[in-house]
């Protein structure tokens, strides 16, 4: 199986050059393919490999209805009382599906799809209990049109233990069927993890939402993006005998770099070979977001970190900073001899709680003009959005961190696409908006979230996805982003490259969260840093 994220493009592609090498027949991968998921149904549920239950499976039009076929054959050789519904023409389906359709109906039946117009079409949900599966074979990563109106959205809604009378959603008094989604819950976009609707959602038609959703050969895209984790429930990865991988300049990675070997050792030598950070930070009472980038960025391995701050923040700072610098810098000609005087300052963080005045402006304008290292956060974003010549200053060697909203103030027009309901597909995800973003401004952009993005200039880019076994929601926490730009801050001092730099740093930070655990504060961040290089085997 391959590490990478796949648009469903490149999966296609994957398959299609398996099948022309002779490796492999389509017939083959659509049998290891339903056998992949009665596998992952028996790992997650293991109760259900004891005796027999019953399945019900819905397939559609395409290959993800052959996989469906597939499925329900093996569970009625296992002894379960399956039912099988085609949302098609039998005599349309692709070669391959059609063949596993015929291997279906010479030992079962399958019932045509009737659109009745109600939310459930065949049985009330009542008759249906918890161990009963229901398998989503319907569009799969393929899909590229609007499935609002299809009306096993509602139904598989009351699948899940939902009955919605006259529009309403309420809790049912029986648990309901557990859905298990083949590739990917229909109706979701596999490139962007957003559902493609047309228009005014119907409140009779909800999406599917599934409880164990099995992909093949390598996660997608949408699995970890937008709307992707919720509607997946618990995502299993099943090979399906592929070597492929896709064009390694255009590929993705699920997250950043987490190995001993990318991270490295600390050299044997002294403290300004593990580089000098210098934080920008604001006047008196605003100082904390920039101390919380300092120890972010000195638990990360920078040699030396100096806060830089006007003169009345000076007092403020020194009285709760011990292994950090202090240096008063009340203007930009003071930055800018600070600079020429100590050349072996190689990384700059500006931002955190910088403000937003004249001074600020000023400073921004001279930390881009030295040409080195900067991470750029917070009150710094939005000094560049509404300051032409700071966006213009932006080099190879910034770093920007904004979150949704800092996004939407830098990239107007990118953001109004990412946030248009999509009713078609691949939509505009948010990889894309990252990646356009980043060859816009000529330099790496982490677009924040628990789907976090990183995007170089080149068309490189990875998501740190904090979900599923990595889901991390008490990272929301004020001043964890603080953190994280010290952390990146921290490894550009060290040498790493911005793309290499943010995409580590991410990782880290979702790391030390997950160490934490709840309760975690921004404080924190920086204290479990040890504990987790410890765990890496640094």
């Amino acid at each position: 199986m391959s590490s990478e994220l796949l648009t469903a493009a490149q999966m296609r592609a994957i398959e299609t050059v398996g099948i022309e090498s002779g490796d492999v027949t389509g017939l083959e991968l659509m049998e290891r393919a339903g056998r992949g998921v009665v596998e992952a149904v028996f790992e997650e549920w293991p109760e259900l490999a004891a005796a027999p239950h019953r399945a019900l499976v819905l397939c559609g039009p395409g290959n993800n209805g052959g996989d469906g076929f597939v499925v329900a054959r093996l569970l009625k050789e296992w002894g379960w009382e399956v039912d099988v519904f085609l949302y098609g023409d039998p005599d349309k389906l692709p070669p391959d599906a059609k063949t596993n359709y015929e291997r279906w109906t010479a030992i079962g039946t399958v019932q045509p799809y009737v659109d009745t117009g109600k939310a459930a079409f065949w049985l009330e949900p009542s008759q249906w209990g918890e161990n009963d599966l229901v398998f989503d074979a319907l569009f799969g990563t393929g899909l590229t049109r609007s499935v609002t109106g299809f009306n096993a959205f509602g139904w598989a809604t009351q699948m899940s233990g939902w009955r919605m009378p006259d529009g309403v959603k309420v809790p049912a008094a029986y648990p309901g069927a557990r859905v298990v989604a083949i590739d990917i819950p229909s109706g979701l976009c596999s490139d962007s993890g957003r559902y493609l609707r047309d228009g005014t959602p119907d409140p009779q038609h909800e999406d599917i939402k599934a409880d164990l959703t099995v992909s093949f050969h390598a996660l997608k895209a949408g699995h970890v993006l937008s709307e992707g984790p919720a509607a997946c429930g618990t995502v299993r990865v099943k090979g399906i005998g592929l070597d492929h991988a896709p064009d390694p300049a255009i590929a993705m990675q699920v997250h950043g770099p987490s190995t001993r070997h990318t991270l490295g050792k600390w050299p044997h030598d002294h403290k300004y070979a593990h580089g000098h950070v210098l934080i920008l930070s604001g006047g008196p009472g605003k100082g904390g977001a920039g101390r919380l980038a300092a120890r972010g960025a000195l638990r990360i391995g920078a040699g030396l970190v100096t806060l830089g701050c006007p003169p009345g923040a000076l007092q403020e700072n020194a009285a709760q900073l011990n292994a950090a610098m202090l240096k008063s810098l009340g203007s930009d000609e003071d930055l800018e001899l600070f600079l020429k005087g100590d050349p072996r300052i190689n990384a700059l963080c500006l931002g955190p709680g910088l403000g937003t005045g004249a001074r600020e402006r000023q400073l921004v304008a001279a930390a881009l003009a030295s040409g080195r290292a900067c991470v750029l956060d917070a009150d710094a974003l939005t000094l560049i959005a509404a300051t032409p010549e700071l966006y213009a200053a932006l080099h190879e060697g910034c770093v920007l961190t904004p979150h949704a909203g800092e996004f939407a103030r830098l990239f107007p027009d990118l953001a109004e696409t990412l946030n248009a309901a999509p009713t078609t597909g691949p939509a505009f995800s948010k990889v894309d908006a990252a990646r356009d973003a980043a060859k816009r401004v000529g330099c790496t952009v982490l677009f924040k979230g628990p789907d976090t993005v990183i995007a170089a200039p080149d068309g490189r880019a990875s998501i740190n996805s904090a979900h599923y076994d990595r889901a991390a929601p008490w990272l929301a926490t004020a001043g964890s982003g603080d953190v994280l730009a010290g952390f990146i801050a921290g490894l550009l001092a060290r040498g790493f490259a911005p793309m290499q730099a943010a995409e580590t740093a991410a990782w880290l930070h979702v790391e030390c969260a997950r160490s934490f655990g709840p309760g975690l504060i921004a404080e924190d961040l920086p204290e479990t840093l040890p504990r987790v290089f410890r765990d890496l085997g640094l």
